[in-house]
């Protein structure tokens, strides 16, 4: 027999989800079915999979040995050579700085340079990253990972520096993605972009991906606000200038929707492209910029987070903001005094 308690990572979620990540090979016919003959208690008692998990409940499972190894997976995991290699990650990549902790959430400052999740099996990401931290801290065991893998909850393409949200425990999972699904947690971004920028804006428009070329293109909405592409994807962006140079504005972006390459496709299309942005910028802007002070890649931070009003458990970082500095290649590319 296995036993093991809920803890506040997994709280929160349905029985039967939980069981599908502690039993990853098993169908959800065959858990069903050890619910049904009480192969499978929560409690002590039986259960039929819809009971709400909380913190200190106890899990009994019915199976051999081999059997309960099978279903969850750990023969084929241990074959693997640890293939995600948590621990190396959180080694590898060791200059991630954090900038707020609780039990639930984890606020990181990625790098420039860094993928937020691995594209290839060997690649290190912040994703690994975070559950190799919290493997190292103490705050999660390998056992624990079969029924909750804590996760990223935002991503910033490679080349994009900044605030990284993270989730803990599935409480802090849930309410991350509420947030950013009402978008009551509000977001923004500071950059270079080409030319002078005066004035504060909102802008919206159209946005369609291209996913072969990884690739996004921008159309402006109809007076009355639709698109005649019925599939696109409508955008909103604000921006106010920081600061203004003799040829470039150091903005400030917030993003009331949030895709693919918005930031960079939408300030192209209307003329102020991102410096060192090759994909949507201007090409020889960016060359002189390279030449002089080695940028290669666009220059774009997610530099502030503001909560809103949260209750328990998450009072602490109720109404709060959270500010990451930006990198020193912004002082450097700056003629300002």
């Amino acid at each position: 027999m296995y036993q093991t308690t809920i803890t506040d990572k997994e709280a929160g979620q349905r029985f039967d989800k939980y069981l599908h990540r502690l039993l990853p090979e098993a169908g959800n016919s065959f858990i069903y079915k050890m619910l049904r003959k009480k192969n499978i208690k929560l409690n002590g008692k039986k259960a039929d999979g819809s009971e709400k998990i909380v913190s200190g409940d106890k899990v009994e499972v019915y199976f051999s040995e081999e059997t309960l190894s099978k279903f969850r997976g750990i023969q084929a995991a241990d074959t693997t050579g640890n293939s995600e290699n948590y621990e190396a990650a959180f080694y590898h990549l060791n200059g991630i700085a954090i900038l707020f902790e609780n039990d639930h959430i984890l606020i990181a400052d990625k790098p420039m340079g860094v993928l937020s999740q691995k594209a290839e099996k060997t690649d290190y990401s912040l994703n690994e990253w975070l559950i190799g931290y919290l493997l190292h801290s103490g705050f999660l065991s390998k056992e624990e990972l079969t029924s909750y893998k804590p996760s990223i909850c935002n991503r910033l393409d490679r080349n994009t520096s900044g605030i990284v949200l993270c989730a803990k425990s599935l409480q802090g999972a849930q309410l991350v993605g509420r947030l950013l699904k009402d978008r009551t947690l509000h977001k923004y971004y500071q950059m270079y972009v080409k030319g002078i920028v005066k004035e504060n804006k909102f802008i919206e428009g159209f946005l369609r991906k291209d996913t072969k070329h990884n690739k996004v293109t921008i159309t402006p909405a109809f007076a009355d606000g639709s698109s005649n592409r019925p599939d696109d994807s409508y955008i909103k962006t604000g921006y106010r200038p920081v600061r203004t140079e003799h040829d470039k504005t150091l903005l400030e972006v917030q993003l009331f929707t949030g895709k693919p390459h918005q930031i960079r496709a939408h300030l192209a299309s209307i003329g102020h492209p991102l410096l060192g942005d090759y994909k949507y910028g201007d090409k020889v802007w960016n060359e002189t910029y390279r030449k002089k002070f080695h940028v290669s890649s666009q220059l774009l931070h997610a530099y502030k987070v503001q909560f809103p009003v949260l209750e328990e458990p998450f009072s602490d970082i109720s109404d709060r903001t959270f500010i990451s500095g930006l990198p020193d290649i912004f002082q450097t590319v700056s003629d300002a005094d």
